[in-house]
């Protein structure tokens, strides 16, 4: 039997019936894929390469438990792994996002920096925790779509390669995730200004 032409659905079975063999071909088929759209988003080798190790080991961890049950979807599971490992690892960093409003201006830098009180200061660093938290609200594909384009800089096209998705349905993600964090923001404006 050659291992090429066997399905990953029936590759993984083998797997969780005790042919350890058979991860390398998993790895052979998938390596490139998985690890580009790692490397896309952290734009470091090296990271890319602890990255793709993570996850190979929460795979064969969640196959070995007998956790697997994405039905003939090994790659689309794999990469969500991989994807949730980059997020994990940028919120670890607190790198902030930058958020761009439709004009092209920086939400974030809406509040001018000019010589700032310390009771400035407080407020806007608030904000910007406040934004982060808002930012874990979001539906995950919106979440996803605002992080790869404002954490890891990815063009709309890159995220819809990425995603599976066309480039419009990025963008309408990217519309959404947008104005439901203008929503979160006026609903907590009117909650501070009542309190």
């Amino acid at each position: 039997m050659k291992l090429q032409q066997v399905s990953d659905q029936d590759l993984v079975k083998f797997y969780i019936g005790g042919d350890e063999s058979v991860i390398e071909e998993l790895l052979r088929r998938h390596k490139s894929k998985i690890f580009t759209s790692i490397y896309l988003l952290v734009k470091d080798q090296y990271l890319a390469e602890d990255i793709f190790q993570d996850a190979f080991i929460k795979v064969i961890n969640t196959l070995r438990s007998g956790r697997y049950n994405e039905e003939g979807k090994f790659l689309p599971w794999v990469m969500r792994i991989a994807h949730n490992l980059v997020i994990d690892y940028f919120r670890k960093e607190k790198r902030t996002p930058t958020i761009t409003s439709a004009d092209g201006t920086d939400v974030l830098n809406l509040i001018q920096i000019h010589e700032e009180s310390a009771e400035e200061r407080m407020l806007r660093d608030q904000t910007h925790i406040d934004l982060r938290k808002m930012i874990q609200f979001l539906p995950d594909e919106q979440k996803e779509v605002l992080i790869m384009r404002h954490y890891a800089d990815l063009s709309f096209k890159e995220i819809a390669e990425l995603t599976d998705v066309s480039i419009n349905t990025a963008l309408g993600r990217m519309r959404y995730a947008l104005s439901n964090l203008r929503k979160m923001m006026n609903v907590k404006e009117v909650s501070i200004s009542r309190g």
